[in-house]
């Protein structure tokens, strides 16, 4: 018995010092995963559901698995390299393929970050407030928290922002799903050989997996200098935020699948599918599923030009780093500012239905970048000179070349198909 007692104290005690190390590397991968779900994911999955029903939720279960390993070898490289994927880019394929990436990743950013503030705008009509105040006050503050903020205070606003993505999992709740029909579309595969049916499912990978998501985790990473000793704890971190990701997509598409789609509601937008929840769901459900994309759009808004100002300055080998001033890194801090204002300032200046195309072009740019990264990304991580015993093992390789290979597939028939789209617009 005396030995059994000591055997719990000590792993007690372990466990007592363990934990505030788990939660010092916790951060990256779950900020990562719940930015994912921004005001263009929203409206994504808000679509699927209404227009669809519960017939894609096996795909968002199969696709965590393979946003996990994507983001899992990001999160090895910046601690194995404590360098961010920008920088590891130019340094192994040179400044020709660098500047390509940086030239699609910026303007990809740059629409996606307009898409954000359109969802503020979006949010913000349906709580009767108008775009001209919360725009400018949203921009404002997002850039002071970056640039007055540090690393760890930043990070700490930023996962108190992931607990209001909860409001979608009430959401749901509050829209009495038949669970058993979720249950069933969950480990039931079905496919529609209907063309808007392949574009959504197509767009829901390239929403659920976007390249800004893997040069912002590596070098959050990076920046916050995770041992490889705890780099187990920044795996966990990885797959937390993975699964993050699609826990709340999930129940994005049950809330509107239950209400909007039974009811032959069609929406085009997420404020539009949070407007028409009112009637069928209940005020609160309505009000909480706006709550929800204002958050999301915020904390996109502040993640995507972070992202990017974070690429390109390791591309080009300036400083960077929110834990450093303005003065110490002031091409970091332009660019992030600059992203911000354009952002902002292009959605206060045009009406929303012109934004469309643009959002067009954001989705054909992801479509041509994504293959790319994914590609470099395992050539880098399969690369032993820089990675030395934490490259792939052979499995993994062959498990996410697969999923590559498939996704290239996809992504290239989306440009394609964006591209036509615009051609005919």
């Amino acid at each position: 018995m005396a030995r059994i007692s000591d055997c719990i104290r000590s792993r007690f005690r372990r466990f007592a010092v363990t934990l505030p190390v788990i939660f010092a590397v916790l951060g990256p991968g779950i900020i990562t995963g719940n930015v994912d779900n921004d005001a263009g994911g929203i409206t994504t999955y808000s679509v699927i559901g209404a227009r669809f029903g519960y017939s894609m939720l096996w795909m968002l279960v199969l696709i965590t698995f393979t946003l996990g390993m994507i983001q899992e070898m990001c999160a090895r490289m910046g601690v194995v390299t404590g360098k961010g994927l920008a920088d590891l880019i130019r340094e192994r394929f040179g400044v020709r393929v660098t500047l390509v990436v940086m030239v699609l990743l910026v303007f990809t950013n740059l629409a996606n970050t307009m898409g954000e503030f359109a969802g503020v705008a979006g949010a913000s009509s349906i709580f009767g407030l108008s775009k001209f105040i919360t725009i400018p006050a949203v921009a404002s503050a997002v850039w002071l928290l970056v640039v007055k903020g540090s690393y760890r205070s930043v990070e700490k606003v930023l996962l108190v922002f992931c607990v209001v993505y909860l409001t979608y999992v009430i959401s749901a709740f509050m829209a009495h799903p038949d669970w058993s029909l979720v249950a069933r579309a969950t480990v039931v595969p079905s496919f529609q050989m209907n063309p808007e049916f392949i574009s959504l499912f197509i767009a829901t990978i390239g929403t659920t997996i976007a390249p800004w998501m893997q040069f912002y985790q590596q070098s959050s990473v990076a920046e916050k200098a995770i041992d490889l000793e705890n780099y187990r704890y920044e795996a966990l971190d990885t797959y937390i935020g993975s699964f993050l990701t699609n826990f709340v997509s999930f129940f994005i598409v049950v809330a509107c699948a239950s209400t909007l789609f039974g009811a032959g509601v069609r929406v085009n937008t997420a404020a539009e599918a949070a407007g028409a929840l009112a009637p069928l769901a209940g005020k609160y459900a309505s009000v909480l599923f706006a709550v929800g994309l204002l958050n999301a759009s915020i904390m996109a808004a502040g993640v995507l030009p972070l992202s990017t100002a974070y690429s390109v300055s390791e591309a080009f080998g300036w400083e960077s780093g929110v834990g450093k001033s303005f003065h110490e890194a002031p091409h970091f801090y332009s660019l992030y500012t600059a992203l911000i204002v354009l952002g902002a300032g292009i959605v206060l200046l045009i009406p929303e239905s012109r934004l469309v195309s643009l959002m067009l072009f954001s989705q054909a740019a992801n479509g041509i970048l994504l293959p790319l990264i994914l590609v470099l990304m395992l050539k880098l991580v399969n690369d032993r000179s820089l990675m030395g015993n934490y490259v792939n093992s052979r499995g993994k390789n062959i498990a996410v070349w697969a999923q590559a290979i498939v996704m290239i597939a996809l992504a290239v028939t989306l440009t394609i198909q964006t591209v036509l789209q615009m051609v005919h617009q």
